[in-house]
């Protein structure tokens, strides 16, 4: 959260641990947490956002171990969970002065709902909100029924 506030101060101001308790909660949400030799190194949630698409949010790595694949194997792994969870769309939002997480979602066949060409800061201001908007169908055919 803090690197959050270091790019954005409080342009988005919503209070973490209220979110956690009411958004990403089993069976509509989840939260993951990678861990090694007990460092938290990775972590990525979704939440409902409709009947039919989960929400993804809060895909961070540790700052040492950006680029090795991480933030990559969280959204696959929330992407499975979510079809098992009975959800056919996936939707996530990314800030704009984040463009890691850009190419992560292009990488991963989130489709843009914004101009790519365009600069990521002139959404910033109005009439946007900052936040840069991806899309997915799921595969649902491509994931075991098996948790």
């Amino acid at each position: 959260m803090a690197e959050y506030a270091a790019r954005y101060g409080d342009y988005f101001s919503r209070d973490a641990e209220v979110e956690l308790s009411e958004w990403y909660v089993p069976p509509q949400g989840l939260f993951i947490v990678l861990e090694r030799e007990g460092e938290i190194i990775a972590t990525g949630a979704y939440k409902p956002k409709d009947r039919h698409t989960a929400e993804i949010k809060r895909i961070w790595t540790h700052r040492r171990l950006r680029q090795q694949g991480l933030a990559a194997k969280v959204v696959q792994e929330l992407e499975r969970r979510a079809v098992l969870a009975g959800y056919s769309h996936i939707y996530l939002t990314t800030g704009f002065r984040q463009p890691e997480a850009v190419k992560l979602y292009l990488s991963q066949g989130y489709e843009a709902q914004f101009d790519l060409t365009r600069d990521p800061e002139e959404y910033s201001q109005p009439p946007y909100d900052g936040r840069l908007r991806f899309t997915k169908a799921l595969a649902v055919s491509a994931y075991s029924h098996s948790a």
